[in-house]
């Protein structure tokens, strides 16, 4: 009767165990799933403003290939040009370098131990922001939050919301600069 008891126990013990571990490494996933989504919108946001420049710069082209009965480009003004179509690609460039050394960084937390951190979950006497065009919730950024993160916890608690509508819904938010204490508004797409 001993051993069997024993025996309960311990299968008990060694179920606990491994259960948790599932937990902190759960906990892991969501932690390197939210930095790729921040990584993600970073890099779509800069892919606009490339575009953007890309933009400007074939303006700029048709203004110097169109003939001009007065104006006419200048050497300097072909050198300064140049030079801004060359530092823009230097910017370019350095730009992707960060990208690539930001996936090889993500690659290695991935690599190592999962860290026990409990994602941040919202409180629930959180105040809804001040009526307008959109309803939705103000939260406060905690140690370790990304906007990815933020959107899970709020999905986990029924609030279908994604971290484009997040950062839509706060224009100017850069998601890879979330500092403790910042106020970020979250939508509520169901809110009527």
């Amino acid at each position: 009767m001993k051993r069997i008891l024993f025996s309960v126990l311990f299968a008990t013990f060694a179920a606990s165990t491994v259960l948790a571990q599932d937990a902190a490494t759960q906990q892991q996933i969501d932690k390197l799933a939210g930095q790729i989504q921040d990584m993600l919108a970073a890099q779509e946001q800069q892919a606009k403003q490339l575009a953007a420049q890309q933009k400007d710069i074939a303006e700029l082209r048709d203004k110097v290939n169109s003939p001009q009965v007065n104006d006419s480009a200048s050497s300097t003004d072909l050198k300064s040009l140049a030079e801004k179509v060359q530092e823009i690609d230097k910017k370019r460039q350095a730009d992707r370098d960060l990208i690539i050394k930001q996936i090889e960084q993500l690659g290695k937390v991935a690599a190592t131990t999962p860290v026990k951190t409990k994602p941040a979950k919202p409180a629930a006497d959180e105040t809804p922001a001040p009526s307008g065009p959109q309803k939705g919730y103000e939260y406060t950024v905690k140690a370790g939050d990304t906007i990815g993160l933020i959107a899970k916890a709020y999905r986990d608690q029924g609030v279908k919301v994604t971290t484009t509508q997040i950062l839509k819904a706060n224009p100017g938010l850069d998601a890879t600069k979330l500092y403790v204490g910042k106020k970020v508004f979250i939508p509520d797409p169901n809110a009527k």
